[in-house]
């Protein structure tokens, strides 16, 4: 089949999902991580962004940002072994080290490529890589990429996990790659019982924390703090994303893997370096995140809320500790059916379908925001009750 086959075989497809209004992706959405935003001037309700902390739209942060931009201009066109790395790029990286409990830390210009980066770098044919099987795509291309052999453990399996550690032979290189939470279902990892695994069959265990960090543990550092097991991981990941409210990531480890990385990273080493307005943000954002506790507090309350309140109207609400409040429907026409109504009532949602999760799991993912009022959430529930009756009772 050709190029031009395959484009015009997807467009049609694409067209008819459209027709029969079944598409709520690439929404023009402004602002797009604020509570209140406007789609087709219409007002709605922001429940389908990682905001989590209000971070993005925090006067310190966007201040800080416009500063930087005066000082540093647009971007630094250079990668960061070259003439990219600015003051600010190594402040951030100390920072995020500290804030992680590791030696030291190194800034990628995406999420993404945070994790492809970081495991195409330490791993290669000669090696084995242990997979959960919901992991972020990020880490599956990087997978793929490495060359390494990548076995899959089912989804939050300390049973099989072990099974496929103790199938590996003793002697190779085995690197086991978990999100902290996954990002679809909102559930966390069961890293106590990975560490433990990981330590007795001297395996290097790596940690993505992009929708934990700023969320989990008693001052919002993540995953690990959750668990009080900061500093006995091998490596943490991060994104900017989602709390930090910006775009990039990073990845903390001692000092002599960071350097390894700086050195060898080939998505790190041949991308254009962060703009510095990009760092002085997420530097702000960190200082918010030490100095106003109360909007953890905030958020924690709101996502006990809407979820509480969800359970009360009969959704199957999967459990969950975090602001992803994943609504199982199962079938994907009823999920874009909800998710439609509610989006033209006035609630941004997001409809989350085969492949991201499995046949027959179709689910709703909301995301919670500390900034959204308490009249915001009783509204939401009155819509979803509104809809959720039209939808699965008649």
């Amino acid at each position: 089949m050709s190029l031009e086959t395959t484009c015009n075989e997807f467009a049609r497809v694409l067209q008819g999902v459209k027709a029969r209004k079944r598409y709520f992706f690439f929404r023009t959405i402004d602002p797009a991580a604020t509570p209140h935003v406007f789609r087709h001037g219409q007002e709605h309700i922001m429940l389908g962004s990682n905001n989590y902390l209000g971070l993005a739209n925090h006067p310190k942060v966007v201040e800080a940002a416009i500063n930087a931009l005066r000082e540093y201009g647009t971007g630094v066109c250079s990668s960061r072994i070259l003439t990219g790395t600015t003051s600010l790029h190594t402040r951030l990286e100390r920072k995020l080290a500290e804030f992680k409990g590791m030696e030291d830390s190194i800034v990628f210009t995406t999420g993404f490529m945070t994790m492809m980066g970081t495991v195409t770098a330490l791993t290669g044919p000669d090696d084995v890589i242990i997979s959960d099987e919901m992991n972020h795509a990020s880490i599956i291309d990087g997978c793929r990429l490495s060359k390494a052999e990548t076995r899959v453990f089912r989804h939050r399996d300390l049973a099989h996990l072990e099974e496929v550690l103790a199938g590996c032979h003793p002697e190779v290189q085995k690197l086991v790659v978990t999100d902290g939470v996954f990002s679809m279902r909102g559930s966390i990892a069961d890293l106590p019982g990975i560490k433990e695994l990981t330590d007795r069959y001297d395996a290097t265990l790596m940690v993505d924390d992009a929708h934990g960090t700023g969320v989990l543990g008693e001052t919002g550092r993540g995953t690990l703090e959750h668990f009080g097991m900061e500093g006995e991981v091998d490596l943490i990941c991060g994104t900017f994303s989602k709390t930090f409210g910006a775009v990039g990531g990073f990845t903390a480890a001692n000092r002599e893997v960071v350097d390894y990385l700086r050195h060898n990273s080939r998505p790190f080493l041949f991308s254009a370096s962060s703009p510095p307005s990009v760092m002085a943000s997420v530097l702000a954002s960190l200082e918010i995140i030490e100095q106003e506790p109360e909007r953890l507090i905030r958020l924690r309350r709101n996502t006990d809320f809407l979820k509480n309140g969800l359970i009360d109207l009969g959704f199957d609400v999967m459990d969950t500790l975090t602001p992803i409040i994943p609504i199982l429907i199962g079938d994907d026409e009823r999920t874009f059916q909800i998710v439609g109504q509610l989006e033209e009532l006035g609630v941004i949602t997001n409809a989350v379908v085969p492949p991201a999760v499995p046949a027959e799991a179709s689910l709703i993912r909301v995301s919670v925001m500390a900034d959204l009022s308490r009249s915001d959430l009783v509204k939401a529930l009155e819509l979803f009750e509104m809809v959720g009756r039209k939808v699965l009772v008649s």
